[in-house]
C-alpha cells in the first residue's frame, strides 16, 4: 500500500519532489502524534471553579518525597476527587514535622483536604518556564494539604511506576543514615540513584562555574559502565556454564546473551536512577546497538543517535523542552563528530619497551585533553543559548573530575547503595559510602579553588537564534578531520556569540522592565550607558537561600549583557522588596545604593553588607540626577528617615517608600513602592506626577491608587506587580476600575509575566512576556 501511495505521489509531484515523500510522511505522523498527545494532556486539567478552593481528595503517592525543613513535596495521583480535577498533581505538606521527617512512601493512599491551583511560575525574558516543565512531567495542578491527612491504605504493587518508586524510596532510606550528616552526602546520593533534590544550592554554583554539573547526575557514562560490566560478566560465564549436559553457548551465542544481559541491567539501573533524559538516551542507544548486534545490522553512530532521539520523543513528545535533552544528545553528537581516531597521532616505533609505554600513556593523555577541549568548543553555542554562561576552567576541572567521579566515586556509591539495602551488609555499605564521600571531598578541594578563581566563568548575553545557528555551524566545521579547508577560521564563527551585546539605547531613551517575581517588586531601568534596579523582589520559601535576586534578577541582567549596576534603589524594608538584595550585591558590583532606611547600618540584623567603596544615600524628595539625557527625580519621602527600617512596623516602612520618577526625552515612568493614599495626596499637592507608565502603588492594594492620584498621574499604562492567586487579593477590583476608567491599560505580572516598556522617538513600545512566548500549555 505504501508503494502505491509513493508511486502516485511521484507521478503527481515529479521526481525531485518525490524524494520528500518519506520526510513529509514522517513529519506528518510526528505532528499528528504530538497533537494527539497534547490534546489528551490538555484535557486533563484543573477547572477554574476548583482553583484555590479547599476540596476533599483521596490520593496515592507516586513519587519520591522531597523532604525539607518546613515540610515535604511529592507527586501524587488523585484516586477520588470532585469533577474538574486532573489525575496527576504535585502536593506540598507543611507543618507536620513528624511526618515530614520520614516522608511519605510511594504506594501509600491518603485522605485529606487540599487547595489546588494550576501550575504557575514566573515568566521573564530568557527565563525558566516552570509551567512547561510541569506540563512535560504531566503534572497538571499543584496543591497544598490542609490539616492532618489520614493514611487509609498501602498499595506497594499498585502499578509498575509505584513499584519502581517504592524501590527507589527503600534504597534512599537505606543510604540516608550513612550520608545524612556528611558535607557531600546529597551528592553521593545523586550519583547512586539520581536523587538531586537535596543537593545544596552552593554546590550547584560550584559545579556550574567549573563545568562539572554533568558528573553529578546519572550520565550516559555511568549507565554504559554498569551495562558493560554486567554484559562482560555474563559473556564470560556463558561459555563456561551448562544446562542439562549442554553448554549454554551451544544453545545461544554468548554475544547475544551478553548483549541482552547488558541491556536488562542498563534498563534496571535507568529505572533506579529516575529514568531521566540522559538515562533514556543511553538506554535506547544501547538498545539499538544490541538489536543491531543480535540481528547483524550495520548501523553507524549517527543512525544510532537518531533512532535513540526518535524513541525518546515517541515516549515523551515534550522531552525537547528540557535543557538535558539538547545537552545529552548534543554531547554525543560532538563526540561522534570528533571521533573515529581523527585526533590520534601514530606513535613512532622508537626506543625500548618503557619508551613505548611512556609514549602510549602520553598519547592517551594528549588525546583525552584534545577530546575534552573539542567537546567544550562544540557545546559552547548550546551552553550560551541555554544558560548564558560558560566555564573557562571546565577543561582543567573535567580532566581529573571525570576519572575520579566515573571510575572511583560512582562505583563506590553504587556498591554502597546495594550493600546498605542488603540485610547483613549495612556495615559494609556504611564504610563504602564513607569512602565514596571522602574521595569526592578530596576531589572538591581543587574544584572549589578553581571556582573561586577570578574569571573562572564567563557570563554571556543571550544571543539571537541566528547567531547560535552560525556558531554551531562554525563549531562543527572546526571539528572536522584534518585537511578540510577553513577549519581554523571556522572558530571565528563562534566568537560573535561570546562577544554579543544587545543594542544600546540612544540619548534620552529608556527601557523599563517590570520583572515577574511573584508577590513583590523588581524593576530594571536601562538608559544608553547606565542601569538602575528599583527593588530586588521577595525571598522565597522552600529551598535554602532562594530569592528573586538569585533566581530572576541576576539571570535577566546576565542575559542582557549587564555585568554591573550603576544604581540600586531599595524602596523600603519589606521582605517582598528587599528579599533579593543580598544576592544582587553578591553577584554584581553596584556603584551607588539608595534606600529609605539605613541599609548598611542594619547589616548585623539583615545580613546585607555593602562592598567597600559602594556609596550609600538615604532617599528623600528633591534628590535628582541626569544620565544619558534621562532625568531621575526622587519624589518621596519628604525627608530622609534613617530609622524607618526593617525593625519598624510594616505600615511605617510602607509610608517611607522611595518614589522615583524617570523622565526621558519622549516618555516618563513612575515607581511608587508601597505608599498609601495619605502619601499619594501629599505628592499630588506638590505636583509633577504625570507619567506614561506607573507601577501601581502597593501592588494595587485597596489602600492605594486614590482617585486624586490616578487623575494626577494620567498614565497610559499601569503595572500591578502581584503574585498569582496571592492571599492579599492584589490588585483590588476597585483599583483596577479606577485606572481603567481613565483609559489606562492595566498590566499584571501574574497574568502577563514580565512587562517591557521601551521609550524611543518612534513611540512607547510595550511587550508582555507571556504573549511573546505564548505556548499552548500556558493557557491551562
Amino acid at each position: 500500500m505504501g508503494g502505491i501511495f509513493r508511486r502516485c505521489f511521484s507521478l503527481a509531484a515529479g521526481p525531485w519532489i518525490a524524494r520528500l515523500y518519506w520526510p513529509l510522511l514522517f513529519l506528518s505522523f510526528g505532528f499528528s502524534y504530538s497533537a494527539l498527545r497534547a490534546d489528551i494532556r490538555l484535557a486533563d486539567h484543573l477547572s477554574a471553579e476548583m482553583e484555590n478552593v479547599p476540596v476533599a481528595v483521596v490520593f496515592r503517592v507516586v513519587g519520591l518525597a522531597n523532604v525539607q525543613d518546613r515540610g515535604q513535596r511529592f507527586e501524587a495521583e488523585l484516586v477520588d476527587a470532585p469533577a474538574g480535577m486532573p489525575q496527576r498533581v504535585m502536593l506540598a505538606w507543611y507543618g507536620d514535622k513528624r511526618q515530614a521527617s520520614q516522608g511519605v512512601i510511594p504506594g501509600q493512599l491518603w485522605r485529606g483536604r487540599a487547595v489546588f491551583k494550576r501550575p504557575h511560575g514566573n515568566l521573564n525574558p530568557h527565563g525558566f518556564d516552570f509551567k512547561a516543565q510541569m506540563f512535560e512531567r504531566g503534572i497538571r495542578a499543584t496543591g497544598t494539604l490542609r490539616g492532618s491527612p489520614e493514611m487509609v491504605d498501602d498499595q506497594p504493587w499498585a502499578d509498575f511506576g509505584v513499584v519502581v518508586q517504592r524501590a527507589r524510596h527503600h534504597l534512599r532510606a537505606a543510604m540516608q543514615p550513612a550520608l545524612h550528616d556528611r558535607r557531600y552526602g546529597a551528592v553521593i546520593m545523586a550519583l547512586a540513584m539520581g536523587d538531586q533534590a537535596s543537593v545544596a544550592k552552593r554546590d550547584w554554583t560550584v559545579f556550574s562555574r567549573t563545568g562539572i554539573t554533568h558528573l553529578v547526575s546519572i550520565s550516559g557514562l555511568h549507565v554504559t559502565m554498569i551495562a558493560a560490566l554486567g554484559g562482560a560478566l555474563v559473556l564470560m560465564l556463558w561459555a563456561r556454564l551448562s544446562w542439562r549436559g549442554m553448554i549454554l553457548a551451544e544453545r545461544s551465542p554468548a554475544q547475544i546473551a551478553g548483549a541482552t544481559a547488558a541491556l536488562l541491567l542498563a534498563w534496571a539501573y535507568c529505572l533506579v536512577a529516575g529514568w531521566g533524559i540522559p538515562a533514556q538516551r543511553t538506554f535506547f542507544m544501547l538498545a539499538v546497538v544490541a538489536s543491531a548486534a543480535i540481528w547483524r545490522l550495520p548501523l553507524s553512530g549517527s543512525r544510532v543517535l537518531v533512532l535513540a532521539a526518535t524513541l525518546v520523543c515517541v515516549l515523551d513528545p515534550w522531552a525537547p523542552l528540557s535543557a538535558g535533552f539538547w545537552l545529552s544528545f548534543g554531547a554525543v553528537t560532538m563526540l561522534i563528530v570528533i571521533g573515529a581516531g581523527r585526533w590520534r597521532r601514530r606513535t613512532e616505533n622508537i626506543g625500548g619497551r618503557w619508551s613505548q609505554r611512556w609514549l602510549g600513556v602520553r598519547g592517551r593523555l594528549r588525546e583525552a585533553a584534545l577530546m575534552q577541549g573539542a567537546l567544550t568548543v562544540g557545546l559552547l553555542p548550546l551552553l550560551a543559548l541555554l544558560f548564558q554562561q560558560i566555564s573557562l576552567v571546565s577543561p582543567i576541572a573535567n580532566s581529573f573530575a571525570i576519572p575520579v567521579v566515573s571510575l572511583v566515586v560512582t562505583p563506590l556509591a553504587l556498591a554502597a547503595m546495594f550493600a546498605c539495602a542488603t540485610p547483613g551488609l549495612d556495615v559494609v555499605g556504611f564504610w563504602l559510602a564513607g569512602l565514596a564521600h571522602q574521595v569526592f571531598a578530596w576531589m572538591m578541594l581543587p574544584i572549589e579553588a578553581l571556582s573561586e578563581m577570578p574569571g573562572s566563568h564567563y557570563p554571556l548575553a543571550a544571543s539571537p537564534w541566528p547567531w547560535i545557528v552560525v556558531a554551531l555551524a562554525g563549531a562543527v566545521w572546526a571539528l572536522q578531520p584534518r585537511g578540510l579547508p577553513g577549519r581554523a577560521l571556522a572558530l571565528c564563527l563562534v566568537l560573535p556569540v561570546l562577544m554579543y551585546r544587545p543594542a544600546r539605547l540612544g540619548p534620552g531613551e529608556w527601557r523599563l522592565v517590570a520583572l515577574d517575581v511573584g508577590q513583590g517588586g523588581a524593576i530594571v531601568v536601562e538608559t544608553a550607558n547606565n542601569t538602575l534596579l528599583f527593588d530586588t523582589g521577595p525571598r522565597y520559601g522552600g529551598s535554602e537561600g532562594a530569592d528573586a535576586g538569585e533566581r530572576v534578577i541576576w539571570p535577566y541582567l546576565r542575559a542582557r549583557g549587564i555585568d554591573a549596576l550603576d544604581m540600586l534603589v531599595v524602596s523600603h524594608g519589606d521582605m517582598d522588596h528587599v528579599g533579593g538584595v543580598a544576592s544582587v550585591l553578591r553577584n554584581l558590583p553596584v556603584g551607588h545604593v539608595m534606600a529609605s532606611y539605613d541599609l548598611p547600618g542594619q547589616a548585623s540584623s539583615t545580613g546585607v553588607a555593602l562592598k567597600p567603596g559602594t556609596d550609600f544615600t538615604i532617599c528623600a524628595a528633591g534628590q535628582s540626577w541626569v544620565v544619558d539625557g534621562v532625568a531621575f527625580n526622587m519624589l518621596h519621602p519628604a525627608q530622609a528617615a534613617p530609622g524607618v527600617g526593617v525593625a519598624r512596623s510594616s505600615r511605617e516602612r510602607n509610608e517611607a517608600s522611595c518614589v522615583l520618577r524617570v523622565q526621558g526625552t519622549f516618555h516618563s515612568a513612575l515607581m511608587t513602592g508601597d505608599i498609601a493614599i495619605s502619601q499619594e495626596d501629599a505628592m499630588v499637592a506638590r505636583g509633577g506626577l504625570t507619567a506614561d507608565v506607573v507601577m501601581a502603588a502597593h501592588h494595587g492594594s485597596k489602600g492605594s491608587s486614590s482617585q486624586a492620584f490616578v487623575n494626577a498621574v494620567r498614565a497610559a499604562h499601569v503595572v500591578a506587580q502581584a503574585g498569582y492567586l496571592n492571599s492579599y487579593r492584589h490588585p483590588h477590583p476597585s483599583v483596577v476600575a479606577r485606572w481603567q476608567d481613565t483609559g489606562a491599560v492595566l498590566h499584571r505580572n501574574d497574568r502577563d509575566g514580565a512587562v517591557v516598556f521601551t521609550s524611543a522617538a518612534s513611540g512607547l513600545k510595550v511587550e508582555r512576556e507571556r504573549e511573546r512566548r505564548r505556548r499552548y500549555w500556558h493557557g491551562s
